[in-house]
């Protein structure tokens, strides 16, 4: 080590990873000799799980739980603990006066137990050493017990300091109005009366179901405690914790369901622990307040149903022996007609057991899924056309991903003040989401675009150089009180100029335009050139430079343009930002158009013609080629057809009347079957002139 030879270091308890002990060097208490294995100096290593267990399971998030599964499947006996405790030698008296709860709907069930006379210090080396092996810190042999049993049981626990406890009450409560309280992590927190707490006769104690305040925590000069084990409601337990975004072990359990009838138990058990650890007298009879609520519940089960369902054989020995290893009670009887069928008691621990089916599955489990046979699999195949819906995302990414852009996408919650920013407070108050699993994802989204401008940003702070991104996905609009879900395509391109060998075309108001229209037009919506309507009055799109098309009413709308400089500043983005974005109705996109059939070219020579026309400078381009368009339809025979008519210039001043301008348009005519003749094609374009020259806005200008 820098030179010098090293023979080894002296460590602390936390270097060797023993403790969090680091004030000085570990000394061994005795002297073992040198060079022996630190196994044998040291407690054994422990043997430690990391589990993943789904939410339907809260029985598993225990020791216990656990075990009850490893019995099940290698067959062995389970050994509880026993408790020791004896009640009825509990000794007259309580150190609570009155136990009183005003919401039994969030609390059914809460009882209390008294310890007088207790001795709070550090936890035996073992104590601890198990709580650390799980991720947990010791604090002292009180608190470290009740965790202890949390962990052993699953069934949450608080220990309260009885002398903290004013009033000599405590109140199973919601919180009033602008309540607030610290908790253990020194955080203090504003409550409001959706939540339940543990109170005395003054303030809240302890966030129920969550966290234990500052002023009740068990600490060294601790003498008596009242210990509390509750069952409290999953859904009250799980909107605190999001309310006040705090996760704990004990939230964690109730919110997906403790044991609703395991509340005694772990109580009996952590008291064994303390009055055997921390030494104290248990003095009676507990504080009660409702009683353990009735959820164990029998479940008919018949033999041929599940083989049935199984679609192999399996005995009916079997499935019973596989049901009672888990621990369900499982009595024979007989139907009407003589079949066997299961009577089969789950118990309080098993609340995700309610269903026939939910008994086939354990059996499988059980009997192993490695013994289910072979078998080739038979499934009716349907020929049917995709759902319009998908038909339209794919032609929409086709024609997006063709023209440079590339797809992202979000998720469909977005934060309060983005929707009161971008759509006002109308649509950003009927879109709240009930219980938000975040504060920057309570609200459903109306636009994509400012998902599309977080990436933009993205992108640009990492030097990427994306810069046409695109999403499709779902967007939710309120309308006339109620809420409509509907599919969204958006694009945004940024015109901040790329470092290039050649020169590239700056986005804009057009291109976002033909983007738009393409869009639309996959959808079976062909737009008049002149269908589009400015945007003046909205914050996110810049007045002069956007245009909006369709309405709700019609099952479609479609905006486009630049989007506001100070909205895509609040993004940090310097350069302007183009942007455009589609919305249908799920049910306007089922009359899509049928998929275009190929048609062959005509492989002979067009015949075109150039005409200019005089019209009034009020009167649009578009109109004057719709005209032309219906003037050439009627003086066309024998096939001929007019294949294109595009306008190529414009021109107004020194010739022309004031208030009027000349448009010039090239007409391209063609035969799918054979050359043209000058003749036909003149006496064509003859007609046209003369029907222009009998109209009275219009004008061939020669």
């Amino acid at each position: 080590l820098r030179g010098v030879v090293s023979e080894g270091m002296i460590c602390s308890e936390r270097e060797l990873g023993l403790g969090d002990d680091h004030d000085g060097i570990l000394v061994l208490e005795r002297r073992p000799p040198i060079g022996s294995p630190a196994n044998e100096i040291f407690p054994a290593p422990d043997t430690v799980f990391d589990l993943e267990i789904t939410p339907n399971r809260p029985d598993a998030l225990s020791h216990m739980g656990i075990a009850r599964e490893l019995a099940a499947f290698l067959r062995k006996d389970l050994q509880y603990p026993e408790l020791e405790l004896n009640l009825s030698s509990a000794k007259p008296g309580k150190l609570v006066e009155e136990l009183e709860c005003t919401d039994t709907d969030a609390c059914p069930h809460y009882r209390g137990y008294s310890v007088r006379g207790v001795s709070v210090e550090p936890s035996p080396e073992w104590l601890q050493r198990r709580l650390r092996a799980v991720g947990l810190r010791p604090i002292n042999n009180v608190v470290d017990l009740t965790n202890y049993v949390l962990l052993e049981t699953g069934q949450p626990l608080h220990a309260f300091d009885v002398r903290k406890i004013r009033g000599g009450r405590i109140l199973v409560r919601p919180a009033r109005e602008k309540e607030k309280i610290t908790t253990l992590d020194d955080k203090e927190r504003s409550l409001h009366p959706g939540n339940l707490v543990i109170a005395d006769a003054e303030r809240a104690l302890v966030v129920a179901g969550v966290m234990g305040s500052v002023d009740a925590e068990v600490e060294e000069a601790t003498t008596d405690l009242f210990l509390e084990a509750a069952y409290f409601d999953p859904v009250s337990v799980r909107r605190t914790s999001r309310h006040l975004g705090l996760s704990t072990d004990s939230s964690y359990r109730f919110e997906r369901g403790v044991d609703p009838r395991g509340a005694e138990y772990a109580a009996l058990r952590c008291l064994d622990l303390i009055l055997q650890h921390c030494g104290g007298e248990l003095l009676g009879p507990p504080l009660l307040v409702g009683e353990p609520l009735m959820v164990e519940q029998e479940v008919i089960l018949t033999p041929g149903w599940v083989r049935s369902r199984l679609g192999y054989d399996i005995s009916d020995e079997e499935m019973e022996e596989a049901l009672q290893r888990l621990e369900l009670g499982v009595g024979r009887d007989e139907d009407d007609e003589g079949e066997v069928l299961f009577r089969v008691g789950v118990p309080s621990h098993r609340q995700d057991l309610y269903r026939p089916i939910d008994l086939v599955e354990e059996i499988v489990r059980m009997h192993g899924s490695d013994k289910i046979p072979e078998a080739p699999v038979k499934a009716t195949v349907t020929l049917a056309e995709d759902d319009p819906v998908v038909r339209y995302r794919r032609k929409a990414t086709e024609q997006l991903v063709g023209k440079g852009f590339h797809e992202a996408i979000h998720y469909t919650l977005r934060s309060e003040s983005e929707l009161r920013l971008w759509y006002g407070h109308a649509q950003a108050d009927s879109l709240a989401v009930a219980n938000p699993l975040a504060s920057d994802a309570s609200h459903l989204r109306t636009s994509v675009i400012p998902g599309l401008l977080d990436c933009l940003q993205l992108n640009r702070a990492r030097h990427n150089e994306a810069r046409r991104l695109f999403e499709i996905g779902r967007v939710f609009r309120e309308y006339c009180g109620a809420i409509y879900e509907m599919v969204s395509v958006g694009f945004v391109c940024s015109n901040e100029p790329r470092t290039t060998w050649r020169e590239e075309a700056v986005p804009d108001y057009y291109m976002t335009a033909r983007v738009v229209t393409d869009l639309l037009a996959a959808a079976g919506v062909n737009l008049e050139p002149n269908a589009f309507a400015p945007i003046e009055d909205e914050n996110a799109w810049l007045a002069g430079q956007a245009a909006q098309t369709g309405s709700f009413e019609r099952g479609y709308e479609a905006k486009f343009g630049m989007l506001h400089v100070g909205m895509t500043r609040r993004w940090d983005l310097e350069h302007p930002v183009l942007a455009g974005a589609v919305y249908f109705l799920p049910e306007f996109l089922k009359k899509l158009p049928p998929r275009r059939q190929f048609r062959p070219f005509s492989d002979y020579p067009p015949a075109i013609r150039d005409l200019a026309v005089v019209a009034p400078s009020t009167v649009s381009a578009g109109e004057v080629q719709r005209t032309l368009a219906s003037l050439a339809d009627a003086h066309l025979e024998d096939g001929m057809l007019l294949e294109s008519l595009a306008i190529f210039d414009v021109y107004e001043g020194k010739g022309l009347a004031e208030g009027h301008r000349s448009l010039a348009f090239k007409l391209v005519f063609r035969h799918p079957e054979r050359t043209l003749r000058d003749k036909e094609v003149n006496a064509a374009f003859q007609g046209i002139l003369q029907d222009l020259d009998a109209r009275e806005n219009l004008e061939v200008r020669r």
